[in-house]
């Protein structure tokens, strides 16, 4: 496996990146990975591994390097929950400050950055978040129509750009909710738009979970939930992604 730290080019000025791809000699499709509000630690680096154990070239840029590189904040090892009010506090002012419209444009940086890569085959790639990052993945989908083949996103807030951006989707979706996230009902009016914007898709709700369910550096930790993420992140990626020669 090879790794790299990189900084992508943005209109606002360079943003820090990990990238993980295979290291044989051939093109991998690629795959935009936005981390949650934690940001790029241990724990990403090593999804981000994973993921690209299974032949593609992952992306984690550091979604809020205009106030500095990641990390921004110290983080604990184990983020438990006595202190992570302390720590979301940090990150709220950062949070509330990455506005749609930043999304967006550096969503076109990343893209752009990701398709120039040596690494990386041509064709459309994929976006995958968590938390926060999930809300980002359905943002970048939504302003790329035909670059992004497949989104996925976990225990985030997907619909809260409301119903017309889920109208705009054009890749096959994949949510995964926390059951603290998402209600029975809430997930049938989601999945009631989804239903109307025509595209492929899977949304439900993982049992026993609670919100950051995927990340193992944190209270929220579910294994059982983890797993169940990559039972369904990696056959989406597998039936839109296409491996391209050098």
């Amino acid at each position: 496996m090879s790794t790299k730290t990189l900084q992508i080019p943005t209109a606002d000025g360079h943003a820090d990146a990990f990238a993980a791809f295979p290291d044989h000699a051939e093109r991998h499709p690629g795959v935009l990975m936005y981390a949650d509000a934690f940001g790029i630690r241990p724990v990403l680096r090593e999804m981000a591994c994973e993921l690209a154990g299974h032949g593609y070239y992952v992306l984690v840029p550091n979604f809020f390097y205009r106030h500095g590189p990641a990390p921004l904040i110290e983080l604990p090892e184990h983020i438990g929950e006595e202190v992570r009010s302390a720590v979301v506090a940090q990150l709220m002012p950062l949070i509330e400050a990455h506005t749609a419209e930043r999304v967006r444009s550096d969503a076109d940086a990343y893209l752009r950055f990701l398709a120039t890569q040596p690494e990386v085959g041509a064709g459309p790639v994929a976006v995958t978040g968590y938390c926060i990052g999930g809300l980002l993945a359905m943002r970048t989908v939504a302003a790329h129509p035909g670059q992004v083949a497949a989104v996925a996103g976990f225990h985030g807030p997907v619909g809260a750009d409301g119903p017309d951006s889920l109208h705009r989707l054009t890749a096959e979706v994949h949510l995964g909710h926390a059951e603290t996230d998402m209600t029975p009902e809430a997930l049938g009016e989601l999945n009631q738009v989804l239903d109307a914007a025509g595209v492929g898709y899977t949304s439900e709700i993982y049992p026993g979970t609670v919100h950051g369910f995927t990340m193992s550096d944190t209270d929220a930790f579910n294994p059982a939930g983890l797993q169940r993420h990559w039972d369904r992140l990696l056959p989406l990626l597998g039936r839109t992604l296409k491996r391209t020669a050098l």
